[in-house]
């Protein structure tokens, strides 16, 4: 009987890894497809050659300026920042193991929020100052977090709960720290609050994509200690995982992903969300992590919601976060739909 099943279950694992390589060539080939269509667009028209002629060195000096200082800052953002966030939201949706785990739900992006509003009544706006205020504002909340919902180890569902609860608090101490600040610097944290790509340059970006790389680095090893933990904690402890200690290690890195766009655009919510479970779909992964798929897919959202954003209503420019929360809303609603079916 064993040997039919290994038998069985190797072409299957093998047919899954080439459908979900597959897939992940084809949303790379999607995301430059659309990464190249988003560089024509604006009320400057360019066309393909004149792409081809600013990295041949070629074009003139108004093409140069339009694609390297105006429309190319935005579009890596976009992608890089969508890749970060889908990361983020999948380490937490495995932990969790519920699809609603994500940290624009269970507060930590909330939370990150707060440290950057604090930074600004602080008298702080660079990048790093914000990046600071991000980051450790996201790590207080996630220790807050597991800290309250720790009952003899951390449970998905207790973790949810918590988070939307101090989620909530801190949005009324966000809401009253803009109330109480001076004008100038109430106006700023609510415009940075809105999540826009709008005045994002090559700074900011760099700095971004610092910390995103040292995701990146970690990412294999995340992957397979999530893929361990989905196999239940008593099961991976007994193959060696030292269970509580990963979890904290894995949502200092969940909360380095979203606090690195955090500082940069905003609170951008949903594609943590979204892109998870589209890409598992896509992928035929199931229940299983799927970090490269995510990020894929994160990318893909947050370039075509920052499009939708620039071009969808003419002569109007939205903040990209009022695009991904009319979308991500709707997908919210249809999975609280779905989740409440199978409960029933």
């Amino acid at each position: 009987m064993n040997g039919v099943f290994v038998l069985r279950a190797g072409p299957l694992s093998l047919r899954a890894t080439r459908r979900a390589v597959t897939v992940c060539g084809l949303l790379w080939i999607a995301l430059v497809a659309l990464a190249l269509w988003a560089f024509t667009l604006g009320s400057y028209p360019l066309s393909l050659g004149d792409l081809t002629a600013v990295m041949s060195g070629t074009a003139t000096d108004s093409i140069r300026t339009v694609v390297l200082d105006w429309r190319a800052p935005r579009i890596v953002a976009a992608a890089l920042f969508g890749a970060a966030l889908a990361v983020g939201g999948a380490i937490f949706q495995s932990l969790t193991r519920n699809p609603l785990g994500s940290p624009d739900v269970i507060g930590f992006t909330t939370g990150s929020y707060t440290g950057v509003v604090l930074t600004l009544l602080a008298g702080a706006s660079s990048y790093q100052a914000l990046a600071a205020g991000a980051l450790v504002g996201g790590l207080v909340t996630a220790l807050a977090v597991y800290l309250l919902a720790f009952r003899r180890g951390v449970r998905g569902f207790r973790l949810i709960i918590v988070g939307i609860a101090v989620g909530a608090l801190l949005s009324s101490v966000n809401t009253w720290f803009s109330v109480k600040a001076d004008v100038d610097t109430a106006l700023r944290a609510a415009v940075w609050g809105a999540g826009s790509l709008s005045a994002i340059g090559w700074p900011a970006i760099v700095m971004a994509s610092v910390l995103t790389a040292g995701v990146a680095l970690m990412a294999p090893v995340a992957q397979r200690r999530l893929r361990w933990l989905e196999l239940g904690d008593d099961t991976a402890a007994m193959l060696g995982v030292p269970v509580e200690r990963t979890k904290l290690l894995l949502v200092v890195l969940g909360v380095a992903a979203t606090a690195a766009v955090t500082a940069a655009a905003g609170p951008i919510a949903f594609v943590a969300l979204a892109a998870p479970q589209i890409a598992r779909r896509l992928t035929g992964r199931g229940t299983s992590v799927d970090l490269a798929g995510a990020a894929l897919v994160g990318a893909l959202l947050l370039l075509s919601a920052d499009i939708a954003a620039q071009h969808a209503i003419p002569g109007v420019s939205l903040p990209t976060g009022a695009v991904t929360v009319c979308v991500g809303g709707a997908y919210l609603l249809a999975l609280l739909v779905r989740e409440s079916r199978r409960g029933f």
